[in-house]
């Protein structure tokens, strides 16, 4: 299990911390203005939870995170309007997807581009 893990490509990686970090954001988001109580507590905890999920893959990935930030970055922009959508039914203005276009190009120019 250990080797397939460190085996895996890097945007498995991203994408597995990105969707953690995003859905552990969200939690803790409507445990705030959703919930009190015990359910806020629960969720709470159930985003701590994914947030420590994310965390922990993205440091065990087998690769320099410097050389993939632009990358991870793209790819959070994209998982987090996917998770925006689903959780909380928000479509992405234009500002939003012109601004993105512009994250995710950045990200690929980071990412890709060998300096000569």
């Amino acid at each position: 299990m250990i080797k397939a893990w460190l085996a895996a490509h890097p945007l498995v990686f991203l994408l597995i911390a990105t969707t953690l970090e995003v859905s552990g954001d969200a939690v803790v988001r409507v445990a705030i203005y959703d919930h009190a109580g015990p359910i806020r507590v629960a969720l709470f905890l159930a985003g701590a939870v994914l947030l420590l999920g994310y965390g922990s893959a993205l440091n065990l990935a087998p690769f320099d995170f410097g050389r993939v930030v632009g990358l991870y970055i793209a790819t959070l922009f994209v998982v987090w309007q996917v998770i925006n959508f689903v959780a909380f039914r928000s479509v992405p203005t234009l500002p939003i997807l012109v601004g993105g276009g512009l994250v995710v190009a950045g990200g690929a120019i980071i990412t890709f581009w060998q300096p000569a």
